[in-house]
């Protein structure tokens, strides 16, 4: 005899009858999936943040071994010989900037707290190389003054870095004169400045590292064999984007694997949960099962009918978590980028694969907490169940 299939319709008409328990079951779920959504939304904000940072046809030139322009340092004679590489794109003079990238500590909004911003001192060329970062208050800083442009997010986490006010570091006072918007870039935590003027405050010799821009993105790969080829030379070179991504290395693992460990921890009261509502659902409708096998459906049906019953429930949840995740991209969050030790902003990225991946993970509780109940249905002997009834 062909075995019949129970209609979906059946599961989804049992949840709405068990509408309160289906309700507070999925709210349990919710809680999981929202944790689970946010914390690989937060680590594609990260990602988004320091990628988007990078141009495609930008190169950062810094020390061999150095994993950040923080540690690097690049001598003016190295910084001479890099600027006139034949692939370097000239308008007018060369598009190079060399810059030195240092920490100062600032108070933040919230009293008693001080974190670490990057500054960073450029050339003019350097405003040329950045397209994605615009003006949204103010001017840009003048070469060879004591003038600043802060980062957006460093004017909404820190205090005392409005335009006209004057910020005290390096032994000298540093007039704020514009807002930058880097469009959700790593630029936003940064404050740009000259960078000779900075270099005399600081009493550096050196710089940090050598910015340029390619004639051709395709020339990378003989820009970077040409430096390695120069005993002169002890700098490497990486793409701009390339070097940004690998900034965020360290932050995303903390992230994936905190906010992974408490979705699975979270994970297992929502399947328990969902085996308990599962189990008694069962309970109450054994004369129910008993009339479905008895009138031609298989054991194997009666287990994917309380299966997908129990997927359904999840995925209900599943939806209702990723509606309040949904609504964390409108929140900025701010922490320390392991890789710099600076304050870094970035917000929450929410993205299709990780909507899919959300529901999936959502749906494969619903397996774990639904498949015990299920198997119980199956087994229920249409005599024991008629006799239940």
């Amino acid at each position: 005899m062909r075995s019949m299939a129970i209609p979906v319709h059946y599961s989804l008409r049992n949840l709405w009858v068990r509408r309160v328990t289906t309700v507070l079951t999925a709210s349990g779920m919710a809680l999981v999936v929202f944790v689970f959504a946010t914390a690989l939304m937060l680590d594609a904000g990260l990602k988004r943040t320091l990628v988007s940072t990078g141009e495609p046809d930008n190169v950062i030139v810094s020390r061999k071994g150095s994993t950040t322009e923080v540690q690097s340092a690049v001598e003016r004679s190295q910084a001479a010989l890099v600027a006139v590489l034949p692939e370097v794109a000239v308008i007018g003079e060369p598009l190079v900037s060399r810059e030195v990238v240092m920490l100062i500590s600032l108070p933040k909004r919230s009293a008693g707290k001080v974190s670490n911003v990057l500054i960073r001192g450029m050339e003019q060329a350097g405003l040329r190389l950045r397209r994605s970062v615009e003006l949204s208050e103010g001017r840009f800083f003048r070469p060879g003054s004591n003038e600043i442009v802060i980062g957006r997010a460093v004017q909404a986490q820190f205090s005392g870095v409005e335009v006209g006010e004057m910020l005290t570091f390096g032994g000298r006072q540093w007039h704020v004169v514009g807002v930058m918007n880097g469009r959700r870039s790593g630029f936003d935590s940064e404050i740009w400045g000259d960078v000779d003027s900075l270099m005399q405050a600081f009493r550096r010799n050196s710089y940090s590292s050598v910015v340029l821009r390619l004639t051709d993105p395709q020339l990378f790969s003989g820009l970077a064999t040409r430096l390695e080829a120069d005993p002169r030379i002890t700098l490497s070179a990486k793409r701009e984007a390339e070097y940004y991504a690998e900034q965020s290395a360290g932050l995303s693992r903390f992230i994936q694997i905190l906010g992974l460990t408490l979705a699975g921890i979270f994970s297992v009261g929502a399947i328990i949960g969902a085996t308990i509502t599962m189990q008694a659902a069962v309970a109450s409708r054994t004369a129910e099962i008993g009339t479905l096998r008895a009138l031609g459906f298989q054991r194997t049906a009666i287990l994917t009918a309380f299966l997908a019953e129990s997927v359904g429930l999840a995925l209900i949840g599943g939806l209702l978590g990723l509606l309040l995740a949904s609504a964390m991209q409108w929140i900025e969050f701010s922490t320390t980028n392991f890789q710099s030790f600076s304050e870094l902003a970035f917000g929450f990225e929410l993205s299709w694969g990780i909507a899919l991946g959300s529901l999936l993970f959502a749906a494969c509780m619903g397996v774990a907490g639904g498949m015990l109940p299920a198997i119980r249905a199956a087994r229920i002997g249409i005599v024991e169940a008629l006799r239940c009834g």
